[in-house]
């Protein structure tokens, strides 16, 4: 067995973080119109081992709030004695928008399209700028946490360029049944991190401005699992979950007329080609339409407003190579031992 060497002082920042050690940094993007700072938190726990630089970060949009939870929960249990490496953990990377409850930045722009960003650019690019060069560029891992936008949910879902063996490995160890072969976007920080060959998935789950505990479990044990596969922290998974399912293809189903709809199905649910995923219709009544399902799939996105506009992107479906019974099946398991695990997580609290 080879010997595991001890770890040097991790530089950030234009400080450094020693074996053993865990220290907060306020990174500054920008400034309020009062000159008043606006800063980036980040804690770094550098292990007392050598092993990979994981980034995990959350609230690129500044309204996915999920993901802010995810990593709390996660440096409530990372101990600097027991880790192999060094891990990063942004709770919130766009400050901007989690001050205004919003996706975006005050100049409209996404910030998960701006990236790497500009010294000279827009707002967007140099925020960006500023995370990608100070922060992002010394991992080399990333987890980049998400969930759908307002009015809109995800399942628990892992999205990656699996054409990319590193990448695909890590989308994988996060243990969530569905994962989506997706390509890379320009301007996103997944894409540009995977430019420098940092490995990048994106976790997918819940709904803008929401708490969903079942997103939260998922996604604190996703990042788990993809440190014991590598090897920061020791220890097996506690229970095997299914092997994920690559999904062959996504699309979302739109509405045809405006209206109010009344949704059939649900997430995680398997439609088929021609089912009623939702009736719309018109206020009196006087008018209904059937959205159909257009193939037969897994629903893994939704829109929770029962007010559409036509052309509103209602239900997200994955179409999979396999059958989607199996699918349907391994989705259910998945949530009933993340269940367990929440539970398992409450009972805890209460006891300490």
């Amino acid at each position: 067995m080879a010997k595991v060497r001890k770890n040097s002082a991790f530089a950030i920042l234009g400080d450094t973080v020693a074996a053993g050690e865990r220290k907060t940094f306020d990174l500054e993007a920008a400034k309020l119109y009062t000159h008043s700072p606006l800063n980036i938190p980040i804690e770094v726990v550098n292990g007392i081992h050598q092993g990979p630089v994981l980034m995990v970060c959350a609230a690129i949009h500044g309204d996915e709030l999920n993901g802010v939870e995810v990593v709390r929960q996660l440096l409530a249990k990372i101990d600097a004695e027991q880790l192999r490496g060094t891990l990063i953990a942004v709770p919130i990377v766009n400050v901007f928008g989690f001050i205004h409850k919003s996706r975006y930045l005050p100049d409209r722009r996404d910030m998960n399209r701006s990236f790497p960003g500009s010294t000279r650019g827009s707002l967007a690019g140099r925020m960006a700028n500023v995370f990608f060069t100070q922060v992002a560029e010394h991992c080399t891992h990333i987890i980049d946490l998400h969930t759908g936008a307002i009015h809109r949910t995800n399942l628990p879902q892992i999205r990656a360029d699996l054409s990319d063996p590193a990448t695909a490995e890590m989308a994988k160890a996060f243990g969530t049944p569905a994962v989506i072969d997706a390509s890379l976007r320009n301007g996103s920080l997944r894409s540009e991190a995977a430019n420098l060959g940092i490995p990048v998935i994106t976790y997918e789950a819940g709904e803008a401005l929401r708490f969903d505990p079942i997103a939260i479990a998922a996604g604190v044990q996703g990042v788990d699992y993809v440190m014991r596969h590598l090897k920061m922290i020791r220890g097996k998974r506690a229970k095997k979950l299914p092997e994920p399912i690559i999904a062959s293809s996504t699309s979302w189903v739109r509405a045809e007329v405006d209206g109010i709809v009344r949704a059939q199905v649900s997430l995680g649910e398997r439609v088929m080609k021609g089912q009623v995923l939702a009736y719309i219709s018109s206020p009196l009544g006087d008018s209904e339409l059937e959205l159909l399902a257009p193939r037969s799939g897994i629903v893994i996105g939704q829109q929770t407003m029962p007010l559409v506009n036509e052309g509103d992107a209602v239900f997200h479906l994955a179409y999979f190579a396999h059958a989607n019974s199996l699918v349907e099946q391994q989705l259910e398991t998945f949530i009933d031992e993340i269940s367990d695990i929440e539970d398992e997580l409450k009972t805890a609290e209460l006891n300490n």
